[in-house]
């Protein structure tokens, strides 16, 4: 029982660890089941639980990791995390780089990097493990995590943004832009999109999607103000909900199921970037999934009152 309780007391931090290496819940929560498996089926008693099942979940997440790239590489247009509704773990004295390190652009800045360069940047810049424990769970020296670390720094600096929105700002943000998209408000909406705004979504080939990304405030906003009033006579619905620790929505179609997510990227007072996942098979932990593709012929039936 007391392997039990260790365990579950550190499944939390687990799974953060393996979301981050990995961009994918459900990859993730397997990593963290074989974590489980390979702990319990061990013959001695780790000095370190923490130490050990971190390691563990660390090296699965790499071999993971390491095949998932190349079907990534074959992925039908733009590729994005699942997204993920709250982190389980939660360290008031990291709070600010757990929180950064969620997010969808964080994300795909650690895309850049190569599997042990991911590893090593989330264990030691995210979660604060010290080198000795980074070169334990990647099995390689430290002065070679250090290496790796400094590689890794340098990729994610250079693709963050200049500037970073505070907490109250990006809801203040956000809750306009939905009240726009409800009202069907062009204008509205193009006042809170920065000028080189993006909208983008992930269908994997297996949901409609955006032929290509959606670019600047005018096509953003005309876009979005011609389709939502037809999704909402469609009865699509949608509920605003933090995705990666930013503002979002959850999407819904009539019957409650789950038809997209979409989430905002707010710097410097506006709104940079509009991601949407479709792909219903990076929808499953939402909650039960919609057709995608029946909802998107409902609403192409749809005849609105001006036409």
């Amino acid at each position: 029982m007391r392997e039990v309780e260790e365990f579950e007391e550190l499944r939390p931090l687990l799974f953060s660890i393996a979301y981050r290496i990995l961009g994918s819940v459900s990859e993730a929560e397997d990593a963290v089941q074989e974590t489980w498996l390979r702990y319990a089926g061990s013959a001695t008693t780790p000095t370190s639980t923490k130490a050990f099942l971190s390691a563990a979940v660390t090296r699965i997440s790499i071999d993971v990791l390491r095949s998932a790239r190349v079907r990534r590489e074959q992925y039908v247009g733009p590729w994005f995390p699942e997204p993920l509704l709250s982190d389980p773990y939660q360290d008031p004295a990291r709070s600010a780089e757990l929180a950064d390190s969620v997010s969808m652009a964080a994300l795909l800045l650690l895309e850049r990097l190569s599997p042990l360069e991911r590893a090593v940047f989330v264990l030691r810049e995210v979660f604060g493990f010290g080198f000795d424990d980074v070169a334990a769970a990647v099995e390689r020296s430290e002065a070679a995590c250090r290496q790796l670390l400094v590689r890794a720094r340098r990729h994610m600096e250079a693709g963050r943004p200049r500037f970073e929105a505070a907490r109250e700002e990006r809801e203040e943000l956000a809750s306009r832009f939905f009240a726009a998209l409800r009202e069907g408000d062009v204008a509205g909406l193009q006042d809170l999109l920065a000028a080189d705004v993006s909208m983008v979504g992930d269908g994997g080939g297996k949901a409609p999607q955006l032929a290509r990304a959606v670019i600047g405030a005018s096509n953003v906003a005309r876009l979005l103000a011609a389709v939502f009033p037809r999704m909402a006579r469609a009865d699509v619905t949608f509920e605003p909900h933090d995705l990666n620790g930013q503002p979002g929505a959850i999407f819904r179609d009539r019957d409650g199921k789950v038809l997209h997510t979409l989430a905002l990227d707010v710097l410097d007072g506006r709104i940079q970037a509009i991601r949407s996942v479709i792909n219903p098979d990076k929808l499953g932990h939402v909650g039960p999934v919609a057709d995608p593709w029946e909802v998107h012929r409902e609403v192409r039936r749809v005849r609105l009152p001006a036409e």
